[in-house]
């Protein structure tokens, strides 16, 4: 009895930290009950920097009833995140030195003194757990190591960065809802200008201090990913082979309408050994399209909710394992009285507004899609479509199936009739839907017999649509519901 009593005893005490993994077709991402877990994270890369606890609060209320399951945030943050205080008037580090964080005994928040830097990184953390929701947690933002653009200043060196990731890891070792996150908009392996001179950098010795530092107190069970710089390079071109690497991410950016994130997804997952991937930054809502070539004007614009959805959508058909969205206004947690607005264009959107901004509320309907299907066997088939494919991100259709053929599902980017080779689904019967990505509303069709190619025509209302075809047998739900 008291050899059980003591096993009892160790796992209700052991850290619960490993709450996502990998599938077993290192593909996508299930939960620690084995159920899949569609990745659909938000970029709130100052949340911990710049907001109240009030503040955090209610925009932690807003993306919970968004849907979003995980909330990405830099704890050494981008903007002076070193230099410049929090809403508290507390900064993160002593003498800024990462093996020392600036930390004071207790945690009231009514007493200025006890209630630190940290405190307040724990109580968002803690609130996104009662919500429900993970932490996509960025020890530091890539400008504190690497040496490229940014505020910095860089303080991070193999020895002090593992010793920070320890740090890190025993503070939240008992938080479930942690997934970490290295990089911060960096690449680990770059060339960079010097007095005139390209200088070569592998910061890949420094970050995998850091995840040594993580993994020595946690364990192989710490999820750990990578947030790259913005381009076709993903994780997968420099990191690949690291064994602490559980999730290749990489950012299709801000830069042009043009971007094919969908090809990056197909390229990452042609890698061995295979890892799950996602695009971690893709075009953000309202952010300016490419601003910083100093010729942008209203006629270059921003991006839309519908370039969020085109951009979006096809890359999870082509294979990821999730999306982080973001809104331009939202990362920065803009607040023109406090802070200097970056890259604005020539509109300001508070973030209070920004928050509820239209395609942050359509992001659910996409991970309700996934899930309403079987998920870990979807694989990609743009041979189902035999209609035009369309050439590029104006027109191209991307089509994902199930591998046995139950189902299929089928983006349309423009509002044209799409022919399919029925004969890639399963059974006699098929029943025939219409999903409206800007509602996650499905419509019926008459449903369809036979193997052969037939042609199907969109709604009239609505630029883009999801065509969804099942296997009747199936008894599937309407799509996007559980």
């Amino acid at each position: 009895m008291r050899r059980l009593l003591i096993v009892i005893i160790f796992i209700s005490t052991a850290p619960s930290f490993a709450q996502i993994r990998v599938s077993e077709n290192n593909k996508f991402l299930i939960t620690k009950e084995g159920k899949p877990f569609f990745w659909q994270g938000d970029t709130d890369w100052e949340l911990f920097h710049r907001l109240t606890r009030e503040e955090a609060h209610d925009f932690l209320e807003i993306r919970k009833q968004q849907g979003f399951n995980v909330i990405q945030a830099v704890a050494l943050a981008e903007f002076n995140g070193i230099r410049e205080p929090n809403r508290y008037g507390d900064w993160p580090l002593n003498n800024e030195d990462p093996t020392h964080l600036a930390v004071t005994p207790g945690s009231d928040p009514k007493n200025q003194y006890e209630y630190d830097y940290w405190d307040h990184v724990d109580f968002v953390i803690n609130m996104a757990a009662e919500k429900g929701m993970y932490i996509g947690l960025l020890p530091t933002w890539g400008d504190k190591l690497a040496h490229m653009w940014g505020n910095g200043p860089i303080i991070f060196n193999e020895a002090n960065a593992e010793a920070y990731g320890s740090i890190l890891a025993q503070r939240y070792a008992k938080q479930w809802n942690i997934l970490w996150v290295l990089g911060g908009d960096r690449p680990a392996v770059y060339s960079w200008k010097v007095a005139g001179e390209d200088i070569k950098y592998d910061d890949r010795p420094l970050w995998r201090a850091m995840a040594k530092g993580i993994e020595s107190v946690l364990g192989k069970k710490a999820f750990i990913t990578y947030h790259p710089a913005g381009g076709s390079n993903s994780t997968s071109q420099y990191i690949q082979d690291e064994t602490w690497l559980d999730m290749n991410a990489f950012q299709s950016g801000h830069g042009s309408r043009e971007a094919d994130a969908w090809n990056w997804v197909t390229r990452d997952l042609s890698y061995k050994p295979q890892k799950p991937t996602l695009d971690m930054e893709p075009c953000y809502e309202d952010h300016p399209v490419n601003p910083w070539d100093g010729k942008w004007s209203r006629q270059r614009g921003y991006f839309t909710a519908y370039d969020v959805r085109a951009r979006i959508y096809r890359g999870v058909f082509a294979g990821a394992c999730g999306v982080t969205y973001g809104h331009h206004e939202i990362w920065q947690f803009l607040n023109k009285d406090l802070y200097e607005p970056i890259n604005p264009g020539d509109t300001i959107i508070p973030w209070q507004k920004a928050a509820r901004a239209e395609a942050a509320g359509q992001m659910q309907y996409l991970k309700n899609l996934m899930l309403s299907r079987p998920y870990e066997t979807r694989i990609a088939d743009q041979s189902i479509v035999r209609s035009a494919l369309g050439k590029d991100h104006t027109d191209l259709i991307y089509a994902t199936r199930n591998e046995d053929g139950a189902y299929a599902m089928i983006y349309l980017p423009q509002n044209k009739a799409v022919s399919i080779d029925l004969s890639k689904i399963s059974g006699g019967i098929k029943n025939v839907w219409w999903v409206d990505p800007r509602t996650g509303v499905s419509q019926t069709v008459k449903s369809v017999k036979g193997k052969s190619v037939q042609s199907f025509i969109p709604p009239k209302e609505g630029k883009d649509w999801v065509l969804v075809i099942d296997d009747a047998a199936k008894k599937f739900s309407a799509p996007g519901s559980n």
